[in-house]
């Protein structure tokens, strides 16, 4: 298995310390890969935007992250093993093969078709494709009950109502933001 070196004492351009043990490697430095979060992500149908929210963090940080360069503390590998829900050693790269194993790569498939199906499911007018959808969902359910709480595709299915925004509509602008 790969280690995750600890660069606690890099600094930034600015002289502090690097955010977070976060050390991405720069012109000067080698550009081994040191994990395949990004690989493992695209692969589950997680999008940035996804991690973001859930972590209630910038997008840009999630992008930074996920770069194969990106050396992170390994306390932030276990947070993209838990959102990507694949095992530890799925995320790091050891030796050549950089292949994901047969049930991590199954999975991620299987993931994939339930985002489809959940979307179709949403959008299907007719009884019998709604019909022939809910078989097929059974069906991935029965295969991975995991697949149960599988959302459909982005920016597919119904439209938000007010009701469906949940935290987002907590914050509040600043009055200085909108006088501009």
């Amino acid at each position: 298995m790969s280690i995750v070196p600890d660069n606690s004492h890099v600094t930034s351009l600015g002289g502090e310390p690097a955010h977070a043990g976060i050390v991405p490697t720069n012109g000067h430095a080698h550009h081994a890969s040191l994990h395949r979060i990004g690989l493992v992500r695209r692969q589950q149908g997680v999008s940035l935007r996804t991690v973001s929210r859930h972590w209630n963090v910038e997008l840009a940080e999630v992008r930074q992250q996920q770069q194969e360069d990106t050396d992170l503390p390994l306390s932030q590998l276990y947070k993209w093993q838990q959102v990507l829900g694949v095992p530890v050693a799925e995320l790091l790269i050891e030796g050549e093969d950089q292949a994901l194993s047969d049930p991590v790569l199954r999975r991620a498939q299987l993931v994939k078709i339930m985002k489809t199906a959940v979307t179709l499911r949403e959008t299907a007018r007719e009884v019998r494709v709604q019909r022939l959808v809910a078989t097929l969902v059974d069906q991935l359910i029965e295969i991975m009950p995991e697949l149960a709480e599988v959302g459909a595709w982005h920016g597919s299915g119904n439209r938000r109502t007010l009701d469906d925004y949940g935290r987002a509509v907590e914050y509040r602008l600043s009055d200085d933001l909108l006088q501009d």
